[in-house]
């Protein structure tokens, strides 16, 4: 090309490059670099792609995850822009799809904050998953040991072949954040898509979040020990300081000091779980009906009626709630690994002391039923034996059922606290112990004496003090704070107060009406049956008692109110 071409193709091909120049004026360095901080996450992608200079998916494993492995003292946890989330939902869409959950089944959820005032309202929204606790109390409470927490990531991992569905994990986690899949029978929950980044791939909610909201970043535990003594890790959260949760929330902005969950106000009745109402009530009246029968023997050297009977009818019910407890599970055949978290778990006291406790219960029936045997080698000894085999059994169940309180104690809820539990567990064991031991004691011989008068005192005394205890709860309805307790009454007092009626009503007759009036002797020629249908609703009583526990109980979890 001569040089007369060159110069004019020059003039041509700046026309052809002006409206590209127009479309990117020659501005300040300064005044660009401020024009790159304001791209959106699209605007980036497509400037990187359009480039050609690094792979698409680059930003997810240099960005958002961290490049080298986790030092001694760190692990890695889920870093929240709150600044960036837009309450999309990208993040459980992806979560749901590359996990394959069933349709119901969530692992990463999305909350809402609000706040502020009417003239500067606040509104925040939260994604959320699995903390990866530093104490993670699902792994403490498992009674399998189906939890695991990797000493290399911190990575907190379900064991899925391990759980027997036992749901206790649900209880324990103060975010919500294992789930119970039903047709599977087992919990599931969030690894960090462990998997994954083991190779150097971020998470799937990591990955899908359009604006780059979710990160994984390296912790120091030291340093989530010391920001759990504070208030900062969530608004409208569970306070940190029961499992160390490693999710760091950032925001530039303040937030105001009254931002709440958008769900704060709404309380609905959680599961009542019957298999285990049916087995905390008849485990109770067991122990108390034993314990009793051993006690007043013992205080007036001669047994309340038929020691055989007495302890064939307590034993029965054992039984029954052990048999019970396992249709609870959701893979009852793997009840036997149980035992397995006895170091951690009060779940699995719980069990192995009401298995012991039905055991020596058998024996000591079997040995009481030794006298009315012919001579048979070793009968003396046996004999002997009895007394020492059923203040064993007498002692084992109180483990039990202390056991059974520390279960709910050991969430850290305030409605399951120990006066709370203890006073309705302990109340339920004395009451219903009473009853079955005057009913047997009447059916076997008994009279309106001495021995059952003072049981229909301490029934009288024992309903009392429990109906006024759980009637202290229901004047938190009037408590002006949206506290704890006032869910509870609200609950019982609103969606559930047809059962709270009748837990009431039944507790009132047989506990307190029965008992006045079977002191009058002009009722002896029905006292079988009078005693029967005050054991009976008594049962009908704490059972209901027991349903509420579960269904008026405030569940624990992160901000929501996005549906």
């Amino acid at each position: 090309m001569t040089t007369a071409a060159v110069q004019i193709a020059l003039p041509l091909t700046e026309t052809r490059q002006r409206p590209e120049k127009r479309r990117l004026p020659q501005l300040p360095v300064a005044a660009l670099l401020d024009v790159q901080q304001t791209l959106t996450a699209v605007e980036r992608f497509a400037k990187q792609h359009d480039a050609g200079d690094v792979p698409a998916q680059a930003k997810y494993y240099r960005d958002l995850i961290p490049l080298e492995r986790p030092r001694p003292n760190e692990q890695y946890a889920f870093e929240v822009d709150l600044d960036a989330c837009t309450g999309c939902k990208a993040c459980v869409s992806a979560c749901h799809t590359l996990n394959g959950l069933d349709e119901t089944e969530i692992w990463r959820t999305v909350g809402l904050l609000h706040g502020g005032t009417s003239q500067s309202p606040a509104v925040q929204t939260v994604t959320t998953s699995c903390h990866h606790c530093v104490e993670p109390a699902c792994m403490s409470g498992c009674p399998v040991q189906a939890y695991e927490k990797d000493p290399i990531t911190g990575i907190v991992k379900h064991l899925d072949d391990q759980c027997i569905g036992c749901q206790y994990c649900t209880l324990m986690c103060p975010y919500d954040a294992p789930k119970y899949n039903k047709s599977l029978g087992i919990v599931r929950k969030c690894d960090m898509c462990s998997s994954r980044l083991a190779q150097g791939e971020a998470p799937a909610c990591v990955q899908a979040c359009p604006n780059e909201a979710i990160a994984i970043r390296l912790v120091d535990r030291s340093n989530v020990i010391e920001a759990s003594q504070g208030s900062g890790f969530l608004p409208g959260a569970p306070a940190p300081d029961h499992t160390l949760p490693t999710t760091v929330y950032k925001t530039k902005k303040p937030l105001p000091n009254n931002m709440l969950p958008a769900d704060f106000y709404h309380t609905k009745p959680e599961h009542s779980h019957p298999p285990l109402v049916v087995m905390l009530t008849l485990t109770q009246l067991a122990v108390g009906a034993f314990g009793l029968t051993f006690v007043v023997e013992r205080a007036l050297d001669r047994p309340p009626g038929s020691p055989l009977a007495q302890t064939a009818f307590a034993c029965t019910l054992a039984l029954v709630a052990l048999a019970a407890s396992i249709f609870h599970l959701g893979r009852p055949w793997l009840a036997w690994r149980v035992f397995l978290g006895l170091r951690t778990s009060w779940l699995s006291r719980e069990a192995i002391a009401f298995g012991i406790f039905a055991q020596l219960g058998v024996l000591y029936g079997l040995l009481a039923a030794a006298p009315l045997l012919p001579e048979f080698p070793g009968k003396h000894w046996a004999m002997m034996l009895t007394g020492g085999v059923q203040a064993a059994a007498a002692i084992m169940g109180m483990f039990g059922v202390f056991f059974s309180v520390m279960v709910y104690v050991a969430t850290q809820r305030a409605h399951w606290s120990g006066t709370q539990t203890g006073v309705k567990f302990f109340g339920t064991t004395f009451l219903l112990g009473s009853a079955s031991v005057l009913s047997v004691y009447v059916f076997t011989g008994g009279t309106l004496d001495r021995m059952s008068r003072n049981l229909l005192t301490s029934i009288l005394v024992v309903a009392i003090l429990k109906l006024a205890f759980e009637a202290s709860v229901l004047l938190q309805y009037r408590n002006r704070r949206h506290t704890v307790l006032k869910r509870v009454a609200t609950l019982m007092l609103g969606d559930l107060s047809l059962a709270t009626r009748w837990r009431f009503g039944c507790t009132i007759l047989g506990g307190v009406a029965l008992p006045i009036i079977l002191q009058n002797e002009a009722f002896m020629h029905s006292l079988r049956i009078a005693c029967v249908l005050l054991l009976l609703l008594l049962v009908a009583g704490e059972t209901l008692e027991r349903y509420l526990f579960f269904r008026a109980a405030p569940a624990s979890r992160m901000p929501g109110g996005i549906r």
